[in-house]
């Protein structure tokens, strides 16, 4: 058996053997998309961190720690740390759903999932204005019982948790239908309950998958724009994200302040990249292990 193997492994060609373009056409390849990566990803981002850091450091953090710039740090904060955790709770049950069972209803549910990929952010923030806006269809009861939604954190909640719902979901929703119900239809076979296989079969087989959809919903949720300038009403230093507070700051012409912030959303940018690079790496690193392992047990 091992013999076969090691023929096998020697007479399979290696990715490098299946290109057939010449060296020329590979180089120029790779300096067309480095080139189009520094002219439209790598000069923009220098030129943020340039236009915060030019006039000296002290300005940049005397920017940073303006009370107008800490409330804005602060509710772009809390308002991830209260939507990636709904969406995460969504997004499990709702690929849970879709991924290992069969009912009524399962297409439509999976084309609601993707609503917010196809409505522009603008036009969902407009949805929250028209249910919860003072002449919206609940709004004279919002009112008359002094709740508030819309130019409050709930409304910004609200609308970043909308935009960002598909993306743990649609995460995990092709990773579980690949893995198919084979282990789970096994662990209930062993007399597992149904919690019992959810939390020890299949949440360990997407738990990289479910980490990366988690990034991306977070990455997104800091730097929503759209749906969160409409149900904000931009008040400064109490309903102001970052990106909101940034685009008063240009148009007040401080750049100084506006590019720090910027700055700051960028370095969390770059840092929630290369935690999804590091998650990928491993998971990577875990599959060829895996693999490994069930080759040496085929040579024993």
């Amino acid at each position: 058996m091992a013999g076969i193997i090691s023929r096998l492994q020697r007479e399979t060609p290696s990715p490098a053997a299946n290109t057939t373009e010449p060296a020329v056409v590979r180089w120029s390849l790779i300096t067309v998309a480095l080139l189009f990566l520094g002219l439209v990803v790598f000069l923009p981002l220098a030129s943020v961190f340039y236009e915060a850091l030019h006039k000296g450091v002290g300005l940049y953090f005397k920017a940073l720690a303006e009370p107008d710039a800490l409330s804005a740090i602060r509710l772009t904060l809390l308002t991830a740390a209260i939507a990636v955790p709904l969406n995460l709770v969504f997004g499990l049950a709702a690929s849970w759903a879709i991924a290992k069972f069969e009912f009524r209803g399962k297409q439509l549910l999976t084309t609601l999932i993707d609503l917010p990929f196809a409505v522009s952010p603008v036009v969902s923030g407009l949805i929250y204005v028209l249910l919860f806006g003072a002449q919206g269809w609940f709004g004279p009861w919002l009112q008359a019982h002094d709740v508030k939604i819309l130019f409050a954190v709930p409304g910004i909640v609200l609308a970043t948790t909308f935009v960002t719902f598909p993306f743990v979901a649609r995460e995990l929703i092709p990773l579980m239908q690949a893995q198919g119900n084979d282990e789970e239809e096994s662990a209930l076979v062993l007399g597992a309950t149904g919690w019992q296989t959810f939390w020890r079969v299949t949440l360990p087989n997407v738990k990289w998958g479910l980490f990366y959809g988690v990034i991306l919903c977070n990455a997104r949720a800091m730097g929503e724009f759209g749906a969160v300038a409409v149900v904000s009403g931009r008040i400064r230093g109490l309903t102001n994200t970052m990106p909101l507070h940034v685009e008063i700051l240009y148009n007040e012409f401080n750049s100084v302040a506006a590019f720090s912030m910027a700055s700051l959303l960028a370095v969390l940018a770059l840092a929630t990249l290369v935690l999804k690079n590091l998650i990928e790496w491993r998971a990577r690193r875990v599959q060829a292990e895996a693999e490994r392992s069930a080759a040496q047990q085929v040579q024993s």
